[in-house]
């Protein structure tokens, strides 16, 4: 029996999938953004995106986020501004045990040729080596991660 048909098409077969390292390079296409440097997380659930003043205000009745992104690392002069509407509000743990509220909206990120929609919860990474991470959520049937590789996907353009 042929099962492929009620299969997911972003659940491929293991060995077809790309391989990403555990570092990469990724565009944020409506951020105008060509390449931000991103950790590949599968240790994270969700993705994130380091941002800072993040103001809500309402649109047409609905919420939306207004947010400054500091691209590159060490560099606090580039500045890039976007509004989007928000996603959802949801309680996330970092990395160090703490727990807070964090917006999450919807995007899409360039890896190499494959172009992903990701939800990206928004929140200060400054004291973070990583810009970005892409959590297992984004990756989850699309791609195998090799913990030895870095920026298989593509190099900084």
């Amino acid at each position: 029996m042929d099962r492929s048909s009620s299969l997911d098409p972003t659940q491929t077969e293991p060995r077809n999938r790309p391989i990403l390292g555990w570092r990469e390079w990724v565009g944020l296409p409506d951020f105008d953004i060509p390449a931000i440097k991103c950790k590949v997380d599968t240790g994270a659930r969700s993705s994130a995106l380091h941002t800072f003043q993040v103001d809500p205000f309402t649109r047409d009745g609905r919420e939306w986020v207004r947010f400054g992104i500091h691209p590159y690392q060490r560099d606090a002069e580039t500045e890039v501004w976007h509004e989007a509407p928000v996603l959802d509000i949801r309680s996330v743990t970092d990395s160090g045990g703490h727990t807070g509220e964090r917006y999450f909206i919807a995007t899409r990120v360039q890896l190499g040729s494959t172009l992903l929609p990701v939800e990206l919860s928004l929140t200060s990474r400054d004291t973070m080596l990583f810009r970005m991470l892409l959590g297992r959520e984004a990756m989850r049937g699309r791609f195998l991660v090799d913990p030895q590789a870095s920026f298989v996907a593509g190099h900084h353009p």
